[in-house]
């Protein structure tokens, strides 16, 4: 008798839940099977039918949420998006809680550099040169500090509003600090 797929895809999703929690309060290492097959209501056993481990359950992890952020980008009608765009598609509970988690303080360095890969040149709306041994550079400090700005923000609770804390990254990118020092 085959599982019903809604049956099957909630269960999936409340490992990725509590593994996603756990992941935030600590490191993959300290995780254990048992202990997320414990706070999820299941047994070993079922966490073995969907994952063959841990390392499998974070790549699940990664994947859904790298696939979910190109539909979002792709359901944009430019054709060029922002990393500030990228982010802000991150409005569900459940892949907000999975990126929180990959780029927290116990996060996934290998999750950053399949992000800054996914975000190319071609596809950013930045109007960067072409062919120029720089342009690397300027691409590294944009999507790194566009990510690190969107960690802070995370650390500090979402502390802004979501529409105010995109602006101040434009801001930033445009103006620069300088308008927000004391003269």
């Amino acid at each position: 008798m085959k599982k019903q797929p809604e049956i099957t895809d909630k269960t999936r999703r409340i490992f990725i839940g509590v593994f996603c929690e756990l992941y935030s309060q600590k490191p993959i290492e300290k995780i254990s099977i048992q202990e997320i097959a414990n706070k999820s209501g299941y047994n070993r056993s079922t966490f073995y039918q969907y994952f063959t481990d841990i390392y499998d359950l974070l790549d699940f992890v990664e994947n859904d949420l790298l696939n979910y952020i190109k539909e979002g980008l792709a359901d944009k009608e430019l054709s060029t998006y922002t990393v500030q765009n990228a982010l802000h598609c991150l409005e569900d509970k459940e892949h907000f809680s999975a990126l929180q988690a990959l780029l927290g303080d116990y996060g996934s360095i290998r999750f950053l550099e399949h992000l800054k890969r996914e975000m190319t040149l071609d596809s950013l709306a930045l109007n960067f040169p072409q062919n120029d041994p720089i342009t690397p550079y300027l691409i590294e400090f944009h999507i790194s500090t566009s990510l690190s700005l969107f960690r802070l923000w995370l650390q500090r609770e979402k502390d802004l509003p979501p529409e105010e804390f995109f602006k101040l990254m434009d801001s930033l990118y445009t103006t620069g600090v300088t308008p927000y020092t004391k003269k």
